[in-house]
């Protein structure tokens, strides 16, 4: 028997159950990964039933910890002690594992089953997630109870992790933890599940490197937890290593632990078989006599055993009790910052926000990055919650919120440092920027955004498809957003990324024409609260004068009619950001030889898209020609022009050149559009 304070021949056989549990699951349905889940079995028991703050009966307790199992393969690892703890898993969740409608899906799907935290499935985004949540605990502890000593206050807690050989391969592992040591987030605590087994065999053949040295370089605080000579967790010293990764708040922690993936079985064990594929009914059975089981039975749970695991509900309800207690006083004591946590809880804006939100003067040239620097630093004033910042080109987003202060340690020597400050500077980090704000967005109660040039938006594209998939309002800000980049030619020029981002279901990509758009832009972001990019200019482009033009309120439609024709429209031109003026230009042209041609502004086709047909036709008539403009790939266009539409775009590598001279060189010019709209009509 395990000899840990408190632990009995009941905790043993449920430990067995558990790796019983998962083996059976994965045997009924054919597939996924039993070896991983039944090797953590005790790893996570341990974790749910003694170490975890949590309540199952609420699980969106502001005062729980969090845990996200990174290798999100080995569900079984989290269902089942989902199942154990009471949050809502039931046997027959269990066995109807990885099939359609279940609460089990083959990977942890935030939003979807009571207690997972974020989903997971993409090695290394679990990991670079949890530093978001990290992160944002200490942000959101500035706005509640800064006063209170570290560990003391009732909005202190943890961020578990489990993750595996996989996760630390990943290079977004690798960002996110240089930049959690540099942060000393001494709230995450990280198991590295070491089995030394991948899909391909050993991991040696391909990862030899010193994990432990690397986390120590990194800032960490790292344990290592061999495993027993025949092969299992060494539960007794990974619980030490967990209490003194709980007792180390100075610096994030890394449990290095070995372990034998498919412990026990007779012949799978250690094997690269163990990890994606079915055990097999004879290897089942013969785990099960090794576990002390009957072979015979399949998902079995002796009354005794669930009584005994579903008994941690009373722990967390304790728990639970004592916190209500000390946040009554806390509440008592702070009646201001109640009030904000209230708003915030209910995800609510401050009445009136919207009012602080700059108005743009036409008749003054404004690069649409420089108009967000202005609309985020408004939103900053009535948002306390509001923080972010840029991998490293927070002067070229235009992404700083002026007296925010850096967000860092007080250990920190930068002189700027705040371990509450409102800037994040993520370095060159991009993919783990993405990841992190998707895990500050999941944590809760603040918003955030970062910023980097819209062709490093690839680097980032995994994190901005999990925000869409968990349908949480992460914002990237992309800046630097066509040819007119310019001199830095083609490497820094995006071409194919509005097509490529556009076609993430789920997700807004917005490119405001002009800084008013930008304010509404960014005003229908914050309150539809979901995912969301904009694409900016470097460039200056014109302020449409909106006494004689469209309102930029329709921003929030998607597309809106921003100059129209002198009679009834022949000729329809959609555009967007920066070849908004290109089309204004053109219609002047068309109109002045009897051309009838109505301008469109579209900064969100995704936005568009949802407006019921009546509007869209009253917008883009079929019965006009269409024309778009946008300096990057065709593809998508064709549906808003139709088959006899005319598309005005860049299929083809951008160069170094100033922007103008771009421009005119590959056609994106309003004398290009008149010559084709005419002779269209012809």
């Amino acid at each position: 028997m395990t000899k840990i304070n408190g632990w009995t021949e009941l905790d043993d056989r449920a430990v067995a159950y558990a790796r019983a549990l998962a083996m059976d699951a994965v045997q009924k349905v054919g597939n996924g990964h039993p070896g991983t889940a039944m090797a953590l079995a005790p790893v996570a028991y341990n974790l749910f039933q003694r170490h975890l703050i949590h309540d199952p009966s609420d699980p969106q307790w502001l005062g729980r910890d969090r845990f996200i199992l990174s290798c999100g393969h080995s569900s079984m690892t989290l269902y089942t002690q989902l199942f154990f703890s009471g949050y809502g898993l039931e046997m027959e969740d269990i066995q109807s594992f990885r099939t359609w409608g279940s609460l089990t899906p083959g990977h942890p799907e935030f939003g979807h089953t009571a207690g997972v935290e974020m989903t997971t499935g993409p090695l290394g985004a679990g990991v670079a997630t949890s530093v978001g949540f990290a992160m944002a605990a200490r942000y959101e502890r500035g706005l509640l109870d800064p006063e209170a000593a570290v560990g003391e206050s009732i909005f202190d807690h943890s961020i578990w992790v489990i993750c595996s050989d996989g996760d630390l391969q990943e290079g977004v592992s690798g960002e996110a933890s240089s930049l959690a040591g540099t942060q000393a987030l001494g709230n995450l605590n990280v198991i590295y599940d070491d089995n030394r087994i991948s899909i391909e065999g050993d991991t040696h053949v391909s990862f030899t490197e010193d994990v432990a040295a690397r986390y120590r370089a990194y800032g960490w605080h790292v344990i290592e937890v061999a495993a027993l000579a025949d092969g299992n967790v060494d539960l007794e010293s990974l619980d030490k290593a967990m209490l003194a990764a709980k007792a180390e708040l100075t610096k994030p922690s890394l449990i290095r632990m070995h372990s034998t993936i498919a412990w026990p079985a007779p012949k799978l064990r250690g094997t690269a078989k163990s990890h994606g594929s079915a055990l097999g009914d004879e290897e089942i059975a013969a785990t099960k006599k090794e576990l002390g089981l009957n072979p015979d039975e399949k998902f079995a749970m002796p009354a005794d055993v669930f009584a005994h695991v579903r008994s941690v509900k009373e722990r967390g309800a304790a728990v639970r009790k004592e916190w209500d207690g000390k946040f009554a006083q806390w509440q008592s004591a702070h009646p201001e910052r109640a009030s904000l946590l209230k708003r915030l809880v209910a995800r609510e804006l401050p009445a009136g926000w919207e009012a602080t939100l700059p108005v743009f003067e036409s008749g003054k040239d404004v690069a649409t990055r420089t108009a967000s620097g202005h609309v985020i630093n408004a939103i900053a004033k009535a948002l306390p919650e509001f923080w972010g910042g840029s991998a490293d080109l927070a002067d070229s987003n235009m992404t700083t919120i002026e007296g925010g202060n850096s967000f860092l340690p007080a250990t920190s020597d930068m002189k700027s440092a705040d371990p509450y400050g409102r800037i994040i500077h993520f370095g060159i980090r991009e993919h783990a920027m993405g990841s992190i704000l998707n895990g500050i967005a999941l944590h809760g109660l603040s918003r955030s955004f970062g910023g980097t040039f819209a062709v490093f938006s690839d680097y980032m594209r995994p994190s901005v498809r999990l925000a869409a998939i968990m349908d949480i309002p992460s914002t990237f800000v992309w800046t630097h957003d066509s040819i007119g980049v310019g001199e830095d030619g083609p490497t820094h020029q995006p071409i194919e990324h509005f097509a490529a981002l556009r076609a993430i279901p789920n997700f807004a990509v917005l490119r405001p024409a002009d800084a008013n758009e930008v304010a509404e832009a960014w005003k229908a972001v914050i309150k539809r609260n979901k995912p969301a990019g904009f694409l900016l200019s470097r460039q200056n482009l014109r302020t449409v004068d909106r006494t004689t033009h469209g309102a930029a309120s329709g921003v929030e439609k998607g597309a809106y009619i921003l100059k129209e024709s002198s009679t009834a429209a022949k000729v329809t031109i959609i555009a967007t950001g920066s070849e908004v003026g290109i089309a204004l230009d053109a219609q002047i042209a068309l109109e002045a030889e009897g051309v009838a041609t109505r301008v469109v502004s579209a900064p969100c086709l995704e936005w568009f898209n949802e407006q019921p047909v009546s509007y869209r036709e009253s917008v883009i008539s079929t019965s006009t020609l269409r024309v778009s403009i946008e300096a990057g790939i065709a593809l998508g266009w064709r549906e808003y022009v139709g088959d006899s539409g005319i598309i005005v775009s860049l299929d083809h590598w951008g160069a170094s050149a100033a922007a103008g001279k771009l421009f005119t060189e590959f056609g994106l010019t309003s004398e290009r559009v008149v010559s084709d709209v005419k002779k269209a009509l012809a």
